[in-house]
């Protein structure tokens, strides 16, 4: 269950939605066992130059080595700045969980929870 955290000033615009599902794909795409990416973005109003900080955190895995996340890092750099339409300062950190991160889903009987098959279309 990755998580990506988008930290921006809050003159750079940009299509939130469309980049967390870019993200989300792109995590998925070269790892299919991440699963649904949860994601949130802060707009700031007081900031000093227009700027963007991506924060991508994953679980600790054998196969996420060093060169999986420069190979990944590398692509969702690109993804990111597609949607990006102004000049800007960009800072991109995939980090990764300690030992004793916990992530799960609560379930609450008779709630629909949205996840990634929900948005598939045949």
């Amino acid at each position: 269950m990755p998580h990506v955290e988008i930290k921006y000033s809050d003159n750079v615009e940009f299509d939130m939605d469309k980049v967390f599902d870019a993200i989300e794909e792109v995590i998925n795409k070269k790892d299919n066992s991440a699963g649904e990416c949860k994601s949130r973005a802060y707009p700031c109003s007081q900031y000093k130059y227009a700027h963007i900080l991506v924060t991508v955190t994953l679980l600790t895995k054998p196969h996420r080595d060093k060169i999986f996340t420069q190979k990944l890092s590398s692509e969702i750099e690109k993804v990111i700045k597609a949607h990006l339409k102004q000049s800007l300062y960009f800072s991109l950190n995939i980090e990764y969980s300690l030992n004793y991160y916990t992530t799960n889903i609560h379930n609450v009987e008779g709630d629909n929870l949205q996840c990634m098959a929900d948005n598939v279309t045949s």
